[in-house]
């Protein structure tokens, strides 16, 4: 392997390291606060770093760089393939941050579920039940007024907390 392939080889995983830990420290990487353009990101300048890196390595390998010649051709073939990689990672990280998410579910949403008994639930104390909350399933604990027994279908009328509910039997228990 020849010496300029060794820097390129350099050159590249020090970019993919630098993505790498950003992803990672999710913003450890960010303790500058300047207001530059977003394709000076952290993730844009690792995406150009790694793609300059192995392109250029991969060329350099391929033209066998033994020259300055060679070394600059392979250099050049390393930009051109880190301009759109570095343009395709600031359009990625701007798409993830963007990205539309539904709002957190609250206790209040708990009130109105139907579900069903897991654990029973006796007179003094409490069982578990599950609830689908925005599709999801939810194992939360509930008591009711009355014991209820595993299988039983519920219907939510009070979240007393994130994580507890009381109950009611959409049937009649016999």
């Amino acid at each position: 392997m020849r010496t300029a392939t060794e820097v390129f080889l350099m050159i590249g995983g020090a970019g993919a390291l630098l993505l790498a830990v950003s992803l990672i420290s999710d913003g450890f990487l960010h303790f500058v606060h300047v207001d530059l353009p977003e394709f000076f990101s952290v993730e844009a300048v690792a995406g150009f770093v790694g793609a300059f890196g192995f392109a250029g390595a991969i060329t350099s390998e391929a033209v066998g760089a033994s020259g300055a010649g060679a070394v600059v051709a392979a250099a050049g073939v390393g930009v051109l393939a880190a301009l759109p990689t570095a343009y395709l990672a600031v359009r990625l990280s701007r798409a993830a941050r963007d990205m539309h998410t539904d709002v957190t579910p609250t206790r209040a949403d708990l009130v109105g579920t139907i579900g069903v008994v897991v654990t029973p639930i006796g007179t003094a104390g409490y069982g578990e039940v599950r609830v689908r909350l925005h599709g999801q399933p939810v194992k939360l604990y509930a008591k009711s007024d009355r014991p209820l027994p595993a299988g039983a279908e519920i219907f939510v009328i009070e979240a007393s907390s994130e994580t507890s509910v009381v109950v009611e039997p959409v049937h009649p228990v016999m």
